[in-house]
């Protein structure tokens, strides 16, 4: 903790030297996140090297002290050997619990233990003013609290929370479940997840896939003490693939929380990782979500595959990378929509369910939702320019009652962005914390990617 007490110091000085007319950027070794910005506008850095660490695990309390920098990898790694993890374990290695938190998170626990925030007691922040101050759900800065999730760093940063850990077994026992009808598929889910079972027996782990409007599949999971063999997909064979070919599968509890980072669920394709002769040379130490993530910021930034594209005379490419939440029940609406106007194959299910009031994320308490994540680029109809596709989906999502994670590409007007993600809640607070406006809104920084 005195490590800790020094690392808040120095960032806090840090912040103060920053000229009053610099917006603050947090400088990160990684991101998740795909709001692309000209670096050459980030000059004001501040350093989180020295805030990325587990201060102390407490089995007794099951809590954990946790720098707001600490990626989940770590994190997992000094819980599991006590038997503990996070109640939510976002699906890549390098997400930090900071990152979680404040642009939310979500993973195959969500349906009964909502998003990452949720578990968080305490934290410790660093607010837009320059105070360091101490936010929970009772005390005189409760308001703090409950506006951070979803406020992108524009109220403040995480430097310290307690969060609260769930006991875990050794081994999770995998089912996937086939469906050739997206109607049918989402009903079975909203039962599994509203009774908590299957079959009679209890379920820990609820997600899934579309692979086409004929192959889905639910892949519920379940805590085990033995099993009688465990499945390795860090090396040759392909997690996401195997959902299609086998009934049942066993992973060790570390391996089934990050069963998607070794092929960024199913991404790394478009680097050709998942051919067997390439895979086979690929060091697997460079077959991790972070990995990619810096090719696709190289091929950004040097226009790559852009340049093959117009040197094979081949239509112009949107990317499409959005997490969104749908109710269940226009869940199958949704996917009806997304492959007829989008296409794009597999498309990851998660459902989840808000257990508190969190006012820049208006999810209704207590509801289920279902979170579909896709990723990847889509051709342009000709005439079409880019965001023709990222607006479609808005338009559709805000029309089936849902709400669209901000951690990529927004197009939103301005007036509509402050309705969908409550502004007369988020005003108050960023004026109470950042009066002089040091950090950007929440508008600026998602939608217009200053």
């Amino acid at each position: 903790m005195s490590a800790h007490r020094r690392a808040v110091e120095q960032i806090r000085e840090s912040y103060a030297s920053i000229p009053g007319d610099a917006a603050p950027r947090l400088a990160k070794a990684t991101t998740n996140l795909f709001r692309f910005r000209d670096d050459r506008r980030a000059a004001a850095r501040l350093s989180a090297r020295h805030l990325d660490q587990v201060i102390e695990v407490d089995p007794g309390s099951m809590t954990a002290e946790v720098q707001g920098m600490t990626t989940y990898e770590r994190l997992v790694d000094a819980t599991l050997p006590h038997g503990l993890m996070p109640y939510v374990v976002p699906q890549l290695k390098t997400i930090t619990l900071g990152g979680a938190v404040t642009g939310l998170g979500i993973e195959s626990t969500s349906f009964r233990d909502g998003l990452p925030h949720e578990s968080v007691e305490e934290m410790e922040i660093l607010t837009g003013d320059g105070r360091i101050v101490v936010a929970d759900d009772t005390g005189e800065h409760r308001d703090l609290f409950r506006a951070f999730p979803n406020s992108y760093g524009t109220l403040g940063y995480a430097l310290r929370l307690r969060i609260k850990l769930k006991r875990v077994k050794p081994f999770v026992r995998l089912t996937h479940l086939p469906f050739g009808d997206a109607d049918k598929c989402m009903l079975a889910m909203q039962e599994i997840c509203e009774r908590g079972e299957h079959d009679g027996e209890p379920v820990d782990f609820v997600d899934g896939v579309f692979f086409g409007p004929g192959e889905l599949f639910i892949t519920l999971g379940r805590f085990a003490d033995h099993a009688p063999y465990v499945s390795d997909y860090t090396g040759m064979r392909i997690y996401y693939q195997s959902i299609r070919n086998r009934t049942r599968d066993w992973l060790t509890v570390r391996d089934y929380l990050w069963r998607w980072d070794t092929d960024w669920f199913w991404c790394s394709r478009a680097f050709g990782v998942q051919k067997p002769l390439v895979r086979s040379l690929m060091p697997r130490r460079w077959m991790r979500s972070d990995v990619y993530r810096r090719f696709v910021g190289l091929d950004r930034k040097y226009g790559v595959t852009a340049r093959i594209d117009r040197w094979r005379n081949n239509p112009v490419h949107e990317s499409v990378i959005q997490d969104v939440e749908v109710p269940i029940g226009r869940g199958a609406e949704f996917l009806r929509f997304f492959h007829e106007k989008v296409g794009m194959t597999p498309v990851w299910m998660c459902p989840l369910k808000s257990n508190g009031e969190w006012p820049l994320y208006p999810l209704d308490q207590g509801k289920l939702y279902l979170n579909f994540g896709f990723w990847g680029t889509v051709p342009l109809p000709r005439g079409q320019f880019d965001g023709y596709y990222n607006r479609l989906i808005e338009r559709a999502v805000h029309d089936l009652d849902g709400h669209k994670s901000l951690y990529s590409t927004s197009f939103y007007p301005r007036e509509e962005f402050w309705g969908l993600y409550n502004g007369d809640a988020y005003w108050p607070v960023k004026r109470a914390y950042d009066p002089g406006g040091r950090l950007l809104d929440l508008y600026e920084k998602c939608v217009r990617g200053r």
